[in-house]
């Protein structure tokens, strides 16, 4: 890295950083035994909360070069946010954690193909609906058409690195084109209203687990909810601002702020834990900005997870049965540790009549997915889902129940890795609640 680049990313880091709260870590240590990449690392300081504040005041300081090795343990960071509420003195360190990698990204040199790939995936695909619409036809045409089966059959994917071989395996089976265009932007409650409510779709929810979207309605409405769903809303922005393109994610935000601000709505309603988290710290992200600053937040003090609903509408008195089964919970990190929802999904999959519930050591513990991390920080990222498979495994689960795609998909792929194809399966809570529900 040059000098006159390292240059700007301190002066970055000096101006943007937030001083007092980099000052309110106190080193006392709670954060260590929450944090995935500490413990995998024979608890290597830096790779800790801890150290990556250290290093982030270092620089701020002057006392430490932000070179390869500061920007390294920075994107070693799940971004999990588990160190957050065992914080004494409260320090927001996914805030920090967020404004430096985009410092960071912004004052760095990209490679040519690094340049096209950040922009073909930030700037051309996940903030254009159609775009991923039409990925997702792609997708749809490569299961139905026989071509999914040849491939696997012919090993091609072998050739591939890492574990995008594997991957292919676990994608859920995509809804065709029909399947999208069916639903209504206007759903009413199955029985007496209770709630009217506007259900934030995603971007990949909707296109490659439309099904756990429809799924996700079906529950709302028969919870007593009248569901809108606005078609200006895109993509939450959560992949930018961890990626370092925090200027798009405002350009989502606001996209979203304006979609849903003129519903007449109780509650914005979803169904990811990763999107959420960063819906309801929208008034956070959008703060220095005095026009949008109250709508912000007028937006986020609406946001909740469909689970929360369900349980305040008394969805766990309804009749939910499956056959014999342990049933285990995989916390989304986001969910719990931002969203601050942990209780209610545990309640709805108790109510489930015929199963059992077993909680995981460590249910809270990150699953190693975080976004695209199982793809740029694979070997961190497998060693941290062997761990969370070992605690799978102590429970003797059938099912694995989470709220979150990146998680759906990394317990999915877990699975697969200790070959329990035929005895484990994993799901979306939207997913095996519906499963459940006989009315």
């Amino acid at each position: 890295m040059k000098s006159t680049i390292k240059k700007e990313i301190q002066e970055g880091f000096q101006e943007r950083l937030d001083y007092d709260e980099l000052m309110n870590c106190m080193r006392c240590g709670f954060c260590l035994p929450t944090c995935p990449t500490y413990g995998q690392t024979n608890r290597y300081e830096a790779a800790s909360p801890r150290g990556r504040i250290a290093l982030m005041k270092g620089v701020v300081d002057g006392l430490i070069e932000p070179d390869e090795s500061v920007e390294e343990q920075l994107n070693l960071c799940l971004g999990c946010r588990a160190c957050e509420p065992v914080c004494p003195s409260g320090v927001k360190y996914g805030h920090l954690l967020e404004e430096a990698r985009d410092i960071i990204q912004q004052k760095k040199k990209h490679s040519i193909p690094v340049r096209v790939l950040r922009h073909i995936v930030f700037d051309q695909l996940f903030p254009h609906k159609e775009r991923l619409k039409k990925m997702h036809h792609f997708l749809s045409y490569y299961q139905k058409s026989g071509l999914q089966k040849f491939v696997q059959k012919s090993h091609l994917l072998n050739i591939m690195p890492g574990n995008l071989a594997m991957m292919e395996k676990i994608l859920p089976v995509i809804a065709d084109k029909m399947e999208l265009k069916q639903r209504s932007s206007i759903l009413p409650a199955k029985g007496t209203t209770s709630r009217r409510v506007a259900f934030f779709t995603g971007c990949l929810m909707d296109t490659m687990f439309l099904h756990t979207n429809n799924a996700t309605i079906e529950l709302l409405r028969l919870a007593g909810c009248d569901v809108v769903i606005p078609e200006q809303q895109a993509c939450c922005g959560a992949l930018h601002a961890h990626g370092g393109e925090k200027q798009m994610a405002k350009k989502l935000a606001k996209q979203n702020i304006k979609a849903f601000e003129s519903l007449d709505v109780d509650d914005i309603v979803l169904n990811a834990g990763g999107c959420g988290a960063l819906l309801v710290e929208y008034d956070h992200l959008l703060k220095d900005e005095v026009e949008w600053k109250d709508r912000a937040e007028a937006f986020a003090h609406k946001i909740k997870d469909f689970s929360e609903i369900l349980v305040e509408l008394g969805f766990i008195e309804k009749n939910l049965s499956l056959s014999e089964q342990i049933i285990t919970y995989q916390d989304s990190c986001h969910l719990r540790n931002v969203m601050k929802t942990a209780r209610a999904p545990r309640l709805l999959i108790q109510a489930i009549k015929g199963t059992t519930y077993k909680e995981m050591e460590e249910a809270d513990h990150c699953c190693g997915s975080a976004g695209i991390y199982n793809l740029v920080e694979q070997k961190m990222s497998m060693q941290i889902l062997d761990y969370k498979m070992e605690k799978v495994k102590s429970v003797n689960a059938h099912t694995i129940a989470t709220a979150n795609p990146g998680c759906l998909l990394q317990m999915k792929l877990g699975i697969v890795r200790e070959g329990l194809e035929k005895s484990v399966r994993a799901v979306h809570l939207a997913d095996l609640l519906l499963e459940a529900v006989h009315e």
